[in-house]
Protein backbone atom coordinates (compact mmCIF):
# COMPACT_ATOMS: atom_id res chain seq x y z
CA UNK A 1 0.00 0.00 0.00
CA UNK A 2 2.47 1.99 1.15
CA UNK A 3 4.59 2.13 -2.83
CA UNK A 4 0.87 2.29 -4.35
CA UNK A 5 0.35 5.73 -2.47
CA UNK A 6 3.98 7.04 -3.21
CA UNK A 7 3.28 6.16 -6.95
CA UNK A 8 -0.16 8.23 -7.13
CA UNK A 9 1.76 11.18 -5.35
CA UNK A 10 4.47 11.31 -7.66
CA UNK A 11 2.04 10.75 -10.37
CA UNK A 12 -0.05 14.32 -9.25
CA UNK A 13 3.30 16.34 -8.92
CA UNK A 14 4.83 15.14 -12.28
CA UNK A 15 1.21 16.41 -13.47
CA UNK A 16 1.12 20.00 -11.45
CA UNK A 17 4.62 20.50 -13.19
CA UNK A 18 3.35 19.60 -16.93
CA UNK A 19 0.54 22.01 -16.27
CA UNK A 20 2.99 24.92 -15.14
CA UNK A 21 5.44 23.98 -17.72
CA UNK A 22 2.75 24.36 -20.68
CA UNK A 23 1.38 28.02 -18.95
CA UNK A 24 -1.47 26.68 -17.06
CA UNK A 25 -4.21 26.61 -19.00
CA UNK A 26 -6.41 28.65 -21.09
CA UNK A 27 -7.15 31.25 -18.56
CA UNK A 28 -3.44 32.19 -18.29
CA UNK A 29 -1.67 35.72 -19.62
CA UNK A 30 0.96 35.96 -21.83
CA UNK A 31 4.05 37.12 -20.11
CA UNK A 32 4.78 41.12 -20.88
CA UNK A 33 7.74 41.44 -22.84
CA UNK A 34 10.88 43.39 -21.36
CA UNK A 35 10.09 47.10 -21.03
CA UNK A 36 12.56 48.81 -23.95
CA UNK A 37 14.72 51.71 -23.28
CA UNK A 38 13.84 54.76 -25.02
CA UNK A 39 16.33 56.40 -27.94
CA UNK A 40 18.25 58.72 -26.55
CA UNK A 41 17.56 62.14 -27.29
CA UNK A 42 20.33 63.56 -29.59
CA UNK A 43 21.56 67.36 -27.91
CA UNK A 44 20.40 70.10 -30.22
CA UNK A 45 23.66 71.56 -29.56
CA UNK A 46 27.61 70.38 -29.02
CA UNK A 47 29.67 72.80 -26.97
CA UNK A 48 33.67 72.78 -28.39
CA UNK A 49 36.50 73.91 -26.46
CA UNK A 50 39.80 75.10 -28.76
CA UNK A 51 42.92 76.06 -26.46
CA UNK A 52 45.58 77.47 -28.20
CA UNK A 53 48.61 79.35 -27.82
CA UNK A 54 51.92 80.48 -30.26
CA UNK A 55 55.08 81.71 -30.34
CA UNK A 56 56.58 79.61 -27.57
CA UNK A 57 60.64 79.85 -28.64
CA UNK A 58 61.54 77.30 -26.44
CA UNK A 59 60.61 79.52 -23.51
CA UNK A 60 60.89 76.80 -21.02
CA UNK A 61 61.72 78.48 -17.86
CA UNK A 62 59.46 81.31 -16.86
CA UNK A 63 61.02 84.08 -18.90
CA UNK A 64 60.67 87.23 -16.02
CA UNK A 65 57.77 89.14 -17.79
CA UNK A 66 54.57 90.21 -17.05
CA UNK A 67 51.41 90.94 -18.67
CA UNK A 68 49.57 94.47 -17.80
CA UNK A 69 45.97 93.55 -16.97
CA UNK A 70 43.17 95.62 -15.65
CA UNK A 71 43.18 96.10 -11.89
CA UNK A 72 40.13 95.26 -9.89
CA UNK A 73 41.16 98.74 -7.38
CA UNK A 74 41.01 100.14 -11.03
CA UNK A 75 43.97 101.01 -13.25
CA UNK A 76 46.52 98.19 -14.09
CA UNK A 77 48.19 95.08 -12.31
CA UNK A 78 51.53 93.37 -13.56
CA UNK A 79 50.47 89.54 -13.68
CA UNK A 80 53.90 87.40 -13.97
CA UNK A 81 53.52 85.29 -16.75
CA UNK A 82 55.14 82.29 -18.30
CA UNK A 83 56.97 79.30 -17.95
CA UNK A 84 56.04 75.65 -19.56
CA UNK A 85 55.47 73.66 -16.40
CA UNK A 86 52.66 76.30 -15.24
CA UNK A 87 51.58 76.91 -19.05
CA UNK A 88 50.88 72.78 -19.19
CA UNK A 89 49.08 73.09 -15.96
CA UNK A 90 46.89 76.51 -17.34
CA UNK A 91 45.92 74.00 -20.30
CA UNK A 92 45.09 70.86 -18.28
CA UNK A 93 42.42 73.35 -16.54
CA UNK A 94 41.03 74.42 -19.43
CA UNK A 95 40.91 70.94 -20.99
CA UNK A 96 39.22 69.61 -17.87
CA UNK A 97 36.19 72.16 -18.17
CA UNK A 98 35.08 70.65 -21.44
CA UNK A 99 35.28 67.02 -23.11
CA UNK A 100 35.28 68.17 -26.49
CA UNK A 101 38.18 69.95 -26.41
CA UNK A 102 41.63 70.59 -28.63
CA UNK A 103 44.79 71.93 -28.64
CA UNK A 104 46.66 73.84 -30.84
CA UNK A 105 49.80 75.90 -31.42
CA UNK A 106 50.23 78.43 -34.26
CA UNK A 107 54.13 77.84 -34.80
CA UNK A 108 57.46 78.90 -33.82
CA UNK A 109 57.30 76.39 -30.77
CA UNK A 110 60.81 75.86 -31.28
CA UNK A 111 63.65 78.54 -32.66
CA UNK A 112 65.29 81.11 -31.05
CA UNK A 113 64.89 80.01 -28.18
CA UNK A 114 67.03 80.30 -24.23
CA UNK A 115 69.88 78.25 -23.67
CA UNK A 116 68.03 75.63 -21.72
CA UNK A 117 66.27 74.50 -24.99
CA UNK A 118 68.26 76.08 -27.68
CA UNK A 119 71.41 74.41 -26.17
CA UNK A 120 69.99 70.87 -27.10
CA UNK A 121 68.78 71.69 -30.37
CA UNK A 122 65.09 72.27 -28.67
CA UNK A 123 64.77 68.59 -27.57
CA UNK A 124 63.78 69.54 -24.39
CA UNK A 125 60.43 71.92 -25.81
CA UNK A 126 59.45 69.20 -27.64
CA UNK A 127 59.68 66.42 -24.84
CA UNK A 128 57.81 69.08 -22.42
CA UNK A 129 55.00 69.72 -25.32
CA UNK A 130 54.43 66.41 -25.61
CA UNK A 131 53.71 66.35 -22.07
CA UNK A 132 51.16 69.06 -22.46
CA UNK A 133 48.79 66.97 -24.97
CA UNK A 134 48.23 69.37 -27.40
CA UNK A 135 47.36 67.99 -30.98
CA UNK A 136 48.68 69.80 -33.73
CA UNK A 137 51.36 72.53 -34.12
CA UNK A 138 50.86 74.72 -37.37
CA UNK A 139 55.00 75.43 -38.45
CA UNK A 140 56.21 79.31 -38.15
CA UNK A 141 59.29 79.92 -39.96
CA UNK A 142 61.73 79.71 -36.84
CA UNK A 143 60.71 76.00 -36.90
CA UNK A 144 63.14 75.98 -40.01
CA UNK A 145 65.94 78.02 -38.50
CA UNK A 146 67.88 74.48 -38.47
CA UNK A 147 67.01 73.61 -41.96
CA UNK A 148 63.99 70.93 -42.94
CA UNK A 149 66.13 67.99 -42.43
CA UNK A 150 66.30 68.50 -38.32
CA UNK A 151 62.70 69.85 -38.72
CA UNK A 152 61.57 66.16 -39.48
CA UNK A 153 63.91 65.04 -36.95
CA UNK A 154 61.96 67.33 -34.41
CA UNK A 155 58.84 65.57 -35.23
CA UNK A 156 59.92 62.01 -36.18
CA UNK A 157 62.40 61.86 -33.61
CA UNK A 158 65.89 60.16 -33.52
CA UNK A 159 69.10 61.03 -33.28
CA UNK A 160 70.60 62.15 -36.73
CA UNK A 161 73.36 65.18 -36.64
CA UNK A 162 72.58 67.92 -38.64
CA UNK A 163 74.06 70.81 -36.91
CA UNK A 164 77.40 72.00 -35.31
CA UNK A 165 75.61 70.70 -32.06
CA UNK A 166 75.47 67.71 -30.82
CA UNK A 167 72.35 65.53 -30.91
CA UNK A 168 70.53 63.40 -28.00
CA UNK A 169 73.14 65.06 -25.29
CA UNK A 170 70.32 63.96 -22.26
CA UNK A 171 67.95 61.85 -23.49
CA UNK A 172 69.42 59.32 -25.78
CA UNK A 173 66.36 57.87 -27.64
CA UNK A 174 64.80 61.37 -28.28
CA UNK A 175 61.24 60.06 -29.32
CA UNK A 176 60.08 63.70 -31.39
CA UNK A 177 57.08 64.94 -31.35
CA UNK A 178 53.53 62.56 -30.27
CA UNK A 179 51.45 65.99 -32.15
CA UNK A 180 50.90 66.04 -35.15
CA UNK A 181 53.26 69.30 -37.37
CA UNK A 182 50.58 70.87 -40.04
CA UNK A 183 52.58 72.66 -43.17
CA UNK A 184 49.73 72.96 -45.61
CA UNK A 185 51.47 75.68 -47.63
CA UNK A 186 55.11 74.08 -47.45
CA UNK A 187 55.41 71.99 -50.87
CA UNK A 188 58.76 69.97 -51.87
CA UNK A 189 59.59 69.59 -55.52
CA UNK A 190 57.31 66.57 -55.64
CA UNK A 191 54.27 68.47 -55.14
CA UNK A 192 53.59 66.68 -51.41
CA UNK A 193 53.57 69.07 -48.24
CA UNK A 194 56.14 68.51 -46.03
CA UNK A 195 54.02 67.68 -43.47
CA UNK A 196 50.38 66.93 -43.49
CA UNK A 197 47.77 70.04 -44.22
CA UNK A 198 44.81 69.26 -42.50
CA UNK A 199 44.09 67.47 -38.95
CA UNK A 200 40.79 66.38 -38.21
CA UNK A 201 38.86 66.02 -34.40
CA UNK A 202 35.73 63.95 -34.24
CA UNK A 203 33.80 64.36 -31.02
CA UNK A 204 30.47 62.67 -29.94
CA UNK A 205 28.28 63.89 -27.51
CA UNK A 206 24.37 62.13 -27.05
CA UNK A 207 24.15 60.15 -30.34
CA UNK A 208 25.55 63.76 -32.39
CA UNK A 209 29.21 63.89 -34.08
CA UNK A 210 30.86 67.47 -34.78
CA UNK A 211 34.02 66.91 -36.81
CA UNK A 212 36.76 69.53 -36.48
CA UNK A 213 38.68 70.44 -39.61
CA UNK A 214 42.51 72.33 -39.16
CA UNK A 215 44.21 73.88 -41.84
CA UNK A 216 47.99 74.60 -40.62
CA UNK A 217 50.62 76.68 -42.23
CA UNK A 218 53.06 79.55 -42.40
CA UNK A 219 53.34 82.66 -43.46
CA UNK A 220 54.27 82.96 -47.49
CA UNK A 221 57.52 84.53 -46.59
CA UNK A 222 59.27 82.22 -44.66
CA UNK A 223 61.96 81.63 -46.98
CA UNK A 224 63.34 85.34 -46.63
CA UNK A 225 63.29 85.29 -43.08
CA UNK A 226 65.08 82.16 -42.41
CA UNK A 227 68.40 80.35 -43.64
CA UNK A 228 67.87 79.82 -47.47
CA UNK A 229 69.79 76.88 -47.54
CA UNK A 230 67.34 74.98 -44.65
CA UNK A 231 64.60 75.44 -46.86
CA UNK A 232 66.07 74.76 -50.65
CA UNK A 233 63.81 73.03 -52.79
CA UNK A 234 60.65 74.12 -50.47
CA UNK A 235 57.71 76.55 -51.70
CA UNK A 236 55.97 78.72 -49.95
CA UNK A 237 52.26 78.88 -51.16
CA UNK A 238 50.21 82.06 -50.58
CA UNK A 239 48.11 81.17 -47.20
CA UNK A 240 44.57 82.42 -48.31
CA UNK A 241 44.52 80.36 -51.13
CA UNK A 242 46.06 77.79 -49.60
CA UNK A 243 43.14 77.38 -47.47
CA UNK A 244 40.67 78.19 -49.83
CA UNK A 245 41.67 75.14 -51.68
CA UNK A 246 41.78 72.54 -48.94
CA UNK A 247 37.70 72.92 -47.17
CA UNK A 248 36.23 71.70 -50.19
CA UNK A 249 38.12 68.63 -49.33
CA UNK A 250 37.77 68.58 -45.47
CA UNK A 251 34.06 69.24 -46.29
CA UNK A 252 33.83 66.11 -48.12
CA UNK A 253 35.75 64.25 -44.90
CA UNK A 254 32.77 65.57 -43.07
CA UNK A 255 34.21 68.86 -41.12
CA UNK A 256 31.27 71.04 -39.36
CA UNK A 257 34.15 73.29 -38.11
CA UNK A 258 36.78 74.85 -40.05
CA UNK A 259 39.62 76.57 -37.28
CA UNK A 260 42.90 78.00 -39.42
CA UNK A 261 45.46 77.99 -37.59
CA UNK A 262 48.59 80.65 -39.10
CA UNK A 263 51.58 81.67 -38.40
CA UNK A 264 51.46 85.16 -39.28
CA UNK A 265 49.51 88.00 -37.40
CA UNK A 266 48.44 91.78 -36.70
CA UNK A 267 48.93 94.12 -34.19
CA UNK A 268 46.00 95.98 -32.04
CA UNK A 269 46.62 99.35 -29.80
CA UNK A 270 44.38 97.13 -26.98
CA UNK A 271 44.74 95.31 -24.08
CA UNK A 272 45.49 91.48 -24.38
CA UNK A 273 41.85 90.77 -24.05
CA UNK A 274 40.67 93.81 -24.99
CA UNK A 275 37.72 92.44 -27.68
CA UNK A 276 37.08 95.82 -29.44
CA UNK A 277 39.69 94.77 -32.56
CA UNK A 278 40.65 98.84 -32.21
CA UNK A 279 43.88 99.56 -34.36
CA UNK A 280 44.15 96.69 -35.80
CA UNK A 281 46.86 96.23 -38.83
CA UNK A 282 49.28 93.53 -39.78
CA UNK A 283 50.14 90.97 -42.82
CA UNK A 284 47.50 88.94 -41.74
CA UNK A 285 44.96 91.52 -42.70
CA UNK A 286 44.92 90.54 -46.30
CA UNK A 287 45.17 87.28 -45.90
CA UNK A 288 42.01 87.31 -43.88
CA UNK A 289 40.18 89.39 -46.40
CA UNK A 290 40.98 86.83 -49.22
CA UNK A 291 40.02 84.20 -46.97
CA UNK A 292 37.21 81.97 -47.19
CA UNK A 293 34.14 83.08 -44.96
CA UNK A 294 32.78 79.81 -43.84
CA UNK A 295 35.75 79.63 -41.91
CA UNK A 296 35.16 79.68 -38.40
CA UNK A 297 37.95 80.57 -36.34
CA UNK A 298 42.13 81.90 -37.64
CA UNK A 299 44.47 81.35 -34.74
CA UNK A 300 47.55 83.59 -35.48
CA UNK A 301 50.76 84.28 -34.19
CA UNK A 302 53.91 85.61 -35.78
CA UNK A 303 54.04 89.01 -33.88
CA UNK A 304 53.81 88.36 -30.46
CA UNK A 305 51.20 90.62 -29.84
CA UNK A 306 48.08 89.08 -28.12
CA UNK A 307 44.61 90.05 -29.30
CA UNK A 308 41.18 88.13 -29.59
CA UNK A 309 39.24 90.54 -32.19
CA UNK A 310 35.25 89.51 -34.31
CA UNK A 311 36.76 90.21 -37.34
CA UNK A 312 33.47 91.06 -38.56
CA UNK A 313 34.14 94.47 -36.44
CA UNK A 314 36.78 95.15 -39.44
CA UNK A 315 35.33 93.30 -42.46
CA UNK A 316 31.55 92.27 -42.27
CA UNK A 317 31.99 89.90 -44.51
CA UNK A 318 34.32 87.91 -42.97
CA UNK A 319 32.94 86.72 -39.75
CA UNK A 320 35.95 84.73 -38.16
CA UNK A 321 36.79 85.05 -34.52
CA UNK A 322 40.63 86.23 -34.69
CA UNK A 323 42.78 85.29 -31.80
CA UNK A 324 47.02 85.36 -30.80
CA UNK A 325 48.38 84.60 -27.43
CA UNK A 326 51.35 86.73 -27.45
CA UNK A 327 54.17 84.56 -27.12
CA UNK A 328 56.91 82.88 -25.17
CA UNK A 329 53.52 80.76 -22.80
CA UNK A 330 52.67 83.88 -21.09
CA UNK A 331 48.92 83.32 -22.38
CA UNK A 332 47.19 80.83 -23.45
CA UNK A 333 43.50 81.51 -25.70
CA UNK A 334 40.44 79.93 -24.07
CA UNK A 335 37.84 79.44 -27.43
CA UNK A 336 34.23 78.21 -26.75
CA UNK A 337 32.36 77.22 -29.95
CA UNK A 338 28.54 76.28 -29.87
CA UNK A 339 27.52 74.01 -33.02
CA UNK A 340 24.12 73.62 -33.94
CA UNK A 341 23.87 69.84 -34.73
CA UNK A 342 21.19 70.09 -36.92
CA UNK A 343 22.79 72.47 -39.29
CA UNK A 344 26.04 71.90 -38.52
CA UNK A 345 26.79 75.24 -38.15
CA UNK A 346 28.83 77.28 -35.42
CA UNK A 347 25.77 79.47 -33.77
CA UNK A 348 28.10 81.33 -31.10
CA UNK A 349 32.12 81.55 -30.13
CA UNK A 350 33.89 83.88 -27.61
CA UNK A 351 37.67 83.26 -26.75
CA UNK A 352 39.47 85.29 -23.64
CA UNK A 353 43.19 84.93 -23.34
CA UNK A 354 44.40 83.57 -20.02
CA UNK A 355 47.64 84.79 -18.01
CA UNK A 356 49.55 81.65 -17.37
CA UNK A 357 50.27 83.02 -13.81
CA UNK A 358 52.61 81.29 -12.09
CA UNK A 359 56.02 82.67 -10.29
CA UNK A 360 56.87 86.02 -8.84
CA UNK A 361 60.04 87.33 -10.72
CA UNK A 362 62.98 89.91 -10.01
CA UNK A 363 64.22 91.19 -12.91
CA UNK A 364 67.03 94.03 -12.07
CA UNK A 365 65.47 96.72 -9.67
CA UNK A 366 61.94 95.44 -10.72
CA UNK A 367 60.19 92.47 -8.34
CA UNK A 368 56.87 91.25 -10.01
CA UNK A 369 54.86 89.76 -7.10
CA UNK A 370 51.75 87.41 -7.59
CA UNK A 371 48.30 88.74 -7.53
CA UNK A 372 45.44 87.56 -6.36
CA UNK A 373 43.48 89.05 -9.04
CA UNK A 374 43.94 86.13 -11.45
CA UNK A 375 44.27 82.87 -11.43
CA UNK A 376 47.27 80.81 -10.47
CA UNK A 377 48.52 77.87 -11.75
CA UNK A 378 50.53 75.06 -10.22
CA UNK A 379 53.33 73.36 -11.62
CA UNK A 380 53.12 70.02 -13.93
CA UNK A 381 55.62 68.08 -11.61
CA UNK A 382 56.59 66.38 -15.06
CA UNK A 383 57.67 69.26 -17.08
CA UNK A 384 59.10 70.80 -13.74
CA UNK A 385 61.51 67.95 -13.32
CA UNK A 386 62.10 67.80 -17.10
CA UNK A 387 63.49 71.36 -17.15
CA UNK A 388 65.13 70.86 -14.15
CA UNK A 389 67.41 67.47 -15.74
CA UNK A 390 68.19 69.84 -19.09
CA UNK A 391 69.27 72.85 -16.43
CA UNK A 392 71.25 70.62 -14.53
CA UNK A 393 73.36 69.68 -17.60
CA UNK A 394 73.63 73.32 -19.43
CA UNK A 395 74.63 74.88 -15.93
CA UNK A 396 77.68 74.33 -16.12
CA UNK A 397 78.21 76.06 -19.46
CA UNK A 398 75.47 78.77 -18.36
CA UNK A 399 77.46 79.89 -15.79
CA UNK A 400 80.81 80.17 -17.23
CA UNK A 401 81.97 83.82 -17.10
CA UNK A 402 84.06 84.69 -20.39
CA UNK A 403 85.07 88.00 -19.78
CA UNK A 404 83.97 91.20 -18.77
CA UNK A 405 82.60 94.37 -20.25
CA UNK A 406 82.53 98.32 -19.18
CA UNK A 407 79.10 98.45 -19.57
CA UNK A 408 76.18 97.31 -20.88
CA UNK A 409 75.97 96.96 -24.65
CA UNK A 410 72.26 97.26 -25.61
CA UNK A 411 69.82 96.60 -28.48
CA UNK A 412 68.69 100.41 -27.80
CA UNK A 413 68.54 101.48 -31.27
CA UNK A 414 70.21 105.36 -31.96
CA UNK A 415 68.91 107.79 -34.76
CA UNK A 416 70.79 106.43 -37.33
CA UNK A 417 69.39 102.59 -36.31
CA UNK A 418 72.50 101.25 -34.92
CA UNK A 419 72.36 99.92 -31.97
CA UNK A 420 75.52 99.07 -29.48
CA UNK A 421 74.81 95.35 -29.61
CA UNK A 422 74.80 94.81 -33.17
CA UNK A 423 77.90 96.56 -33.44
CA UNK A 424 79.70 94.23 -31.21
CA UNK A 425 78.40 91.23 -33.10
CA UNK A 426 80.34 92.76 -35.73
CA UNK A 427 83.19 93.77 -34.50
CA UNK A 428 83.26 90.03 -32.91
CA UNK A 429 82.93 88.41 -36.48
CA UNK A 430 85.31 90.34 -38.42
CA UNK A 431 88.42 90.07 -35.34
CA UNK A 432 87.32 85.92 -36.02
CA UNK A 433 87.56 86.54 -40.20
CA UNK A 434 89.94 89.26 -40.40
CA UNK A 435 93.22 86.94 -40.72
CA UNK A 436 94.09 85.78 -44.16
CA UNK A 437 93.56 82.26 -43.02
CA UNK A 438 90.36 82.81 -41.74
CA UNK A 439 88.83 84.89 -45.05
CA UNK A 440 90.70 88.02 -44.90
CA UNK A 441 87.66 90.55 -44.19
CA UNK A 442 88.03 93.95 -44.34
CA UNK A 443 84.09 94.58 -43.40
CA UNK A 444 81.40 92.61 -41.01
CA UNK A 445 78.04 93.05 -41.45
CA UNK A 446 74.72 91.26 -38.53
CA UNK A 447 71.34 91.55 -39.11
CA UNK A 448 69.02 92.98 -36.41
CA UNK A 449 66.78 90.39 -35.99
CA UNK A 450 69.71 87.96 -34.83
CA UNK A 451 70.63 89.88 -31.95
CA UNK A 452 68.02 88.47 -29.47
CA UNK A 453 68.66 90.18 -26.04
CA UNK A 454 71.02 92.94 -24.18
CA UNK A 455 74.55 91.85 -22.99
CA UNK A 456 74.88 93.69 -19.57
CA UNK A 457 77.16 92.59 -17.22
CA UNK A 458 77.29 91.74 -13.29
CA UNK A 459 78.08 94.30 -11.02
CA UNK A 460 82.21 93.24 -11.25
CA UNK A 461 81.95 93.54 -15.03
CA UNK A 462 81.39 89.77 -15.66
CA UNK A 463 79.65 88.78 -18.23
CA UNK A 464 78.60 84.41 -19.07
CA UNK A 465 78.64 82.21 -21.50
CA UNK A 466 74.34 81.75 -20.72
CA UNK A 467 74.17 85.57 -21.52
CA UNK A 468 75.92 85.12 -24.63
CA UNK A 469 73.70 82.51 -25.39
CA UNK A 470 71.05 84.47 -25.20
CA UNK A 471 72.08 87.28 -27.54
CA UNK A 472 73.37 84.60 -30.61
CA UNK A 473 70.59 81.55 -30.13
CA UNK A 474 70.85 80.51 -33.71
CA UNK A 475 74.27 78.67 -34.06
CA UNK A 476 75.03 80.47 -36.90
CA UNK A 477 78.52 80.05 -38.87
CA UNK A 478 80.36 83.14 -40.05
CA UNK A 479 81.08 83.23 -44.03
CA UNK A 480 83.36 85.66 -45.76
CA UNK A 481 82.64 86.45 -49.44
CA UNK A 482 84.44 88.88 -52.14
CA UNK A 483 82.16 91.54 -52.78
CA UNK A 484 82.71 94.79 -54.97
CA UNK A 485 82.28 98.56 -53.59
CA UNK A 486 79.11 98.63 -56.01
CA UNK A 487 77.72 95.60 -54.56
CA UNK A 488 77.75 96.49 -51.29
CA UNK A 489 75.95 99.41 -52.27
CA UNK A 490 73.02 97.62 -54.33
CA UNK A 491 73.11 95.29 -50.71
CA UNK A 492 72.68 98.61 -48.52
CA UNK A 493 69.74 99.54 -50.50
CA UNK A 494 67.97 96.34 -49.96
CA UNK A 495 67.92 97.69 -46.47
CA UNK A 496 64.83 100.07 -47.72
CA UNK A 497 63.64 98.09 -50.71
CA UNK A 498 63.84 94.79 -50.82
CA UNK A 499 60.56 91.97 -49.76
CA UNK A 500 59.51 93.39 -46.44
CA UNK A 501 62.50 95.53 -46.03
CA UNK A 502 60.91 99.11 -46.98
CA UNK A 503 61.55 102.53 -46.16
CA UNK A 504 58.54 102.45 -43.60
CA UNK A 505 60.39 99.11 -41.95
CA UNK A 506 63.74 99.57 -42.74
CA UNK A 507 66.10 96.62 -41.65
CA UNK A 508 69.24 98.03 -40.93
CA UNK A 509 72.58 96.02 -40.90
CA UNK A 510 74.90 96.57 -38.15
CA UNK A 511 78.49 97.56 -39.42
CA UNK A 512 81.50 96.83 -38.63
CA UNK A 513 84.42 99.22 -36.99
CA UNK A 514 85.87 101.21 -39.77
CA UNK A 515 83.33 101.19 -42.31
CA UNK A 516 80.80 104.22 -42.32
CA UNK A 517 78.25 105.11 -44.59
CA UNK A 518 75.52 107.77 -45.18
CA UNK A 519 72.14 107.55 -46.16
CA UNK A 520 68.57 109.55 -46.66
CA UNK A 521 65.43 107.70 -46.80
CA UNK A 522 63.99 110.98 -48.58
CA UNK A 523 65.62 110.18 -51.58
CA UNK A 524 65.09 107.68 -54.81
CA UNK A 525 65.05 104.20 -54.48
CA UNK A 526 68.85 103.45 -55.53
CA UNK A 527 70.07 106.46 -54.59
CA UNK A 528 69.41 106.54 -51.04
CA UNK A 529 73.16 104.99 -49.90
CA UNK A 530 75.03 108.53 -50.16
CA UNK A 531 78.61 107.61 -49.20
CA UNK A 532 80.62 104.73 -47.83
CA UNK A 533 84.08 104.51 -46.33
CA UNK A 534 86.56 102.20 -45.33
CA UNK A 535 89.38 103.50 -42.90
CA UNK A 536 88.32 106.81 -43.78
CA UNK A 537 88.54 105.96 -47.36
CA UNK A 538 85.62 106.44 -50.20
CA UNK A 539 85.07 103.36 -51.25
CA UNK A 540 85.29 103.05 -54.77
CA UNK A 541 82.43 100.54 -56.93
CA UNK A 542 85.20 98.68 -59.02
CA UNK A 543 86.99 97.90 -55.85
CA UNK A 544 86.86 94.46 -54.72
CA UNK A 545 86.06 94.16 -50.77
CA UNK A 546 86.54 91.15 -48.52
CA UNK A 547 82.87 91.04 -45.99
CA UNK A 548 82.13 89.13 -43.32
CA UNK A 549 78.68 87.96 -43.01
CA UNK A 550 77.11 85.23 -40.67
CA UNK A 551 75.45 82.16 -43.24
CA UNK A 552 72.22 82.96 -42.47
CA UNK A 553 72.58 86.39 -44.12
CA UNK A 554 75.13 84.44 -46.41
CA UNK A 555 72.41 82.82 -48.83
CA UNK A 556 70.02 86.15 -48.74
CA UNK A 557 68.34 85.82 -45.55
CA UNK A 558 66.33 88.92 -44.40
CA UNK A 559 65.88 90.04 -48.07
CA UNK A 560 69.80 90.65 -48.76
CA UNK A 561 69.82 88.73 -51.96
CA UNK A 562 72.91 90.60 -52.99
CA UNK A 563 75.11 88.38 -50.41
CA UNK A 564 74.43 85.77 -52.80
CA UNK A 565 76.73 87.64 -55.38
CA UNK A 566 79.85 87.50 -53.59
CA UNK A 567 82.55 85.17 -54.44
CA UNK A 568 85.37 83.60 -52.99
CA UNK A 569 83.64 82.23 -50.40
CA UNK A 570 85.33 81.19 -47.20
CA UNK A 571 82.98 79.24 -44.13
CA UNK A 572 84.58 80.35 -40.74
CA UNK A 573 83.68 79.79 -36.89
CA UNK A 574 80.29 79.78 -35.09
CA UNK A 575 79.36 83.11 -34.23
CA UNK A 576 78.87 82.60 -30.52
CA UNK A 577 82.64 81.67 -30.77
CA UNK A 578 83.30 84.17 -31.94
CA UNK A 579 81.81 86.80 -29.42
CA UNK A 580 83.49 84.87 -26.65
CA UNK A 581 86.96 85.05 -27.74
CA UNK A 582 86.47 89.01 -28.85
CA UNK A 583 85.39 89.74 -25.58
CA UNK A 584 88.47 87.72 -23.93
CA UNK A 585 90.81 89.16 -25.98
CA UNK A 586 89.89 92.58 -25.57
CA UNK A 587 89.07 92.10 -21.24
CA UNK A 588 87.60 94.26 -20.10
CA UNK A 589 85.87 95.25 -23.42
CA UNK A 590 84.80 98.78 -23.94
CA UNK A 591 81.27 98.90 -25.82
CA UNK A 592 81.33 100.65 -29.15
CA UNK A 593 79.79 103.50 -30.33
CA UNK A 594 76.93 104.08 -32.69
CA UNK A 595 78.67 106.16 -34.70
CA UNK A 596 79.33 104.23 -37.84
CA UNK A 597 76.02 105.02 -39.91
CA UNK A 598 74.74 108.48 -40.92
CA UNK A 599 70.62 108.93 -41.59
CA UNK A 600 70.17 112.01 -43.29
Amino acid sequence: MDMHRNRLLLASILLTLSVAACGGGDDDVATAPPPTTPAPTVPATIAIKLIAFNDLHGNLEPPKTSITAPSSAGGTVAVPAGGAAYLASAIASLRAKNPNHAVVSAGDMIGASPLVSALFLDEPTIEAVNLMKIDFNAVGNHEFDKGQTELLRMKNGGCAKNTALEPCQVNKAFPGANFGFLAANTVKADGATLFPATGMKTFTQGGATVKVGFIGMTLKGTPSIVTPSGVAGLTFKDEADTANALIPGLRAQGADVIVVVVHEGATTTVGYNDKSCTGLSGDLLPILNRLDASVDVVVSGHTHRAYVCDYAKTNAAKPFLLTSAGQYGTLVTDIDLTVDTATRKVTAKTADNVIVQGEAYTSGATTVALTDQYPKFDKNTEIAALVTQYQAVAAPLVQRVVGKLTGPATRTNAPSRENVMGNLIADAQLAATAPAGKGGAQIAFMNPGGVRADLVPAADGSVTYGQLFSVQPFGNSLVVKTMTGAQIRALLEQQFNSGSNTVAAPRVLLPSAGFTYTYNLAAAAGSRITAMALGGVPMADATAYRVTMNSFLATGGDNFTVFNQGTNTLGGDQDIDALEAYIKANDPLVPPATNRITAL
